[in-house]
């Protein structure tokens, strides 16, 4: 004859007890988890109707071409083949790869060189120079541009007026060896304050122990800017490099304006992103257009990529 004692009983009761608050405990998280969702779901929809959306669909256009007798036909890779052959993409991709590699370093530079002035406590006003420096970032883009070619003008503005008393035209920036240099200018002046903020802020990041430690061993001005500034702030390199590369890809705004005022000079086909826009609303060809732009777009994204990438493994050195 078997007797149950209260002491197992009791375990059993408190094991039945534990599997109930467990089951209970699951059904809290799933629940969570769902409300989580249910407060992202904000982002998902703007996100896939702002960006996945208008990107399946020129990816779609990119397939089709429409043609005079049979309208819109399914033509698959044959778009893209005609792009990678199409000379007058290849021109203005070469011109703003070009500027990238010139353009890029310059501007990272001075936004460095700006943004350690301000964090070494050496400079008078530094609060007046980070708003000085920042305020271009502030104008509108085609304010900014606008503003840029009547100074650039060799009719009236500073231009004409140096020309004017120099008695001859030395400068020219409208001329043809010389409109990406002033483009690059304008590029220049416009995001230099906004990259020497991205480096200000990662160098108030650094902790004061790092400088502390340099200060014993003896490192003083450029030999702290080299072993401690410079390695610490190469995340937000890496960072501003990639927004710089998408935004030399993107090259649309400054030449759009100017094209006007250099009308024989920025031609159509400028950058490729001006061709993609000019192929469509000019040339109704909207399909070809949509080749244009996501054959940039993968392009973009690879040497961002690759940017990033190598950005990573040195800062994990």
């Amino acid at each position: 004859m078997t007797t149950t004692t209260p002491r197992t009983v009791r375990s059993g009761e408190d094991r039945g007890t534990r599997a109930s608050a467990e089951a209970a405990t699951v059904i809290r998280r799933r629940k969570t988890d769902w409300t989580g969702w249910i407060f992202t779901w904000p982002f998902a929809f703007v996100f896939v109707f702002v960006f996945i959306t208008p990107l399946v669909y020129a990816l779609w256009l990119s397939l089709f071409q429409n043609q005079l007798v049979g309208g819109n036909r399914f033509v698959g890779l044959a778009n893209y083949v005609t792009a990678f052959q199409d000379p007058s993409f290849w021109e203005g991709f070469g011109r703003v790869f070009a500027f990238l590699l010139i353009q890029v370093p310059i501007m990272l530079l001075l936004a460095m060189v700006a943004a350690l002035a301000i964090d070494s406590a050496r400079l008078y006003a530094t609060g007046l120079f980070r708003v000085v420096v920042f305020l271009p970032y502030a104008v509108p883009a085609v304010v900014a541009v606008l503003m840029w070619g009547f100074l650039y003008s060799d009719n009236f503005g500073l231009t004409a007026s140096i020309n004017e008393w120099l008695g001859s035209a030395v400068l020219q920036p409208f001329a043809r060896q010389w409109i990406t240099a002033s483009i690059g200018n304008i590029v220049t002046w416009e995001f230099v304050g906004y990259n020497m903020v991205i480096f200000y802020s990662a160098l108030k990041t650094i902790p004061t122990e790092l400088y502390e430690a340099a200060e014993i061993d003896g490192a003083r001005g450029w030999q702290v800017v080299k072993a401690v500034k410079l390695p610490a702030v190469r995340g937000a390199i890496v960072i501003a490099t990639i927004f710089s590369i998408i935004g030399s890809f993107q090259l649309f705004n400054e030449p759009n304006v100017l094209q006007p005022l250099a009308n024989n000079v920025i031609t159509s086909s400028f950058t490729p992103n001006m061709y993609a826009y000019n192929l469509s609303f000019a040339g109704q060809q909207y399909n070809y257009s949509a080749t244009v732009a996501i054959i940039m777009g993968v392009i973009t994204a690879v040497i961002a990529y690759v940017v990033q990438v190598r950005g990573s493994r040195k800062e994990d050195r």
